[in-house]
């Protein structure tokens, strides 16, 4: 298995504030990576690095290497908007744009200039919404507002906004924490069917989420990476009793 992510030695800080110590990680190619920690580990930290997302907040410091196919991002002269592109992200409160279920998908597609003409934009808008498992649920609607669908088609919508640009990797910032027990198996279903097609990485604080769609768990504490493992061996007998407590309720 080939991977697509590979991060060495990576400390990050908030001005003087350290908050992740030498995070060595390797994440391989189509396949569901979890990150899992009580509150405050460090784990969406990590997760926005890996798009140079944290990028926005000053005073902000990253030392290490962050390699996405074997280049590293945090080179001078990286292309910010370009690795965005190729690393799409959905975050844990679904953020739809104040325009149609429609616009809110050919919006990308638009500003990165990768559709010919107006089928061609058309075809991709639909893809996108299909590959969310949306299509069926809106296509007699495109033309209303994102405001109109319900929490779960909402972050489904920013999925296939997600998609609509053709990344390669998907970060997904605890995506079904504010939904209800239906609309969460949907998007767990989703990433299922995705890692056929892309490498995605979620965190979570929901154990048995992790559980029920990762290959591979990552456990963080206090900003340090315990324990990385396939995730039934992390579930079942982990190498570390930090992770074991964690996992079976005895702290966080």
């Amino acid at each position: 298995m080939q991977n697509k992510l590979s991060i060495s030695n990576l400390d990050f800080f908030y001005g003087k504030a350290q908050a992740l110590y030498e995070i060595s990680l390797e994440i391989p190619e189509r396949q569901v990576m979890a990150f899992i920690g009580p509150s405050g580990c460090g784990k969406s930290t990590f997760l926005r690095t890996l798009n140079r997302m944290n990028d926005t907040i000053p005073g902000i410091r990253v030392e290490g290497d962050v390699l996405i196919d074997g280049k590293n991002i945090y080179e001078s002269g990286t292309d910010v908007v370009a690795l965005r592109r190729k690393v799409g992200m959905v975050f844990q409160k679904s953020n739809p744009f104040p325009k149609t279920i429609f616009e809110n998908v050919a919006y990308g597609i638009r500003i990165n200039r990768i559709h010919k003409d107006k089928t061609d934009l058309e075809m991709r808008v639909e893809k996108a919404l299909y590959d969310a498992a949306l299509w069926d649920e809106v296509k007699d609607r495109l033309h209303t507002s994102a405001f109109g669908l319900s929490g779960g088609q909402q972050q489904r919508l920013c999925i296939a906004r997600a998609l609509a640009v053709q990344p390669e990797v998907i970060l997904m910032d605890e995506p079904a924490s504010a939904l209800d027990p239906i609309a969460t198996q949907k998007i767990e279903e989703l990433v299922v069917e995705l890692k056929k097609r892309y490498t995605i990485v979620i965190v979570t604080h929901n154990m048995q989420q992790a559980a029920r769609v990762s290959d591979k768990t990552a456990f963080f504490m206090l900003g340090k990476l315990v324990e990385v493992n396939p995730t039934q061996k992390m579930f079942t007998s982990p190498d570390e009793k930090l992770t074991e407590d964690y996992i079976t309720g005895r702290f966080g």
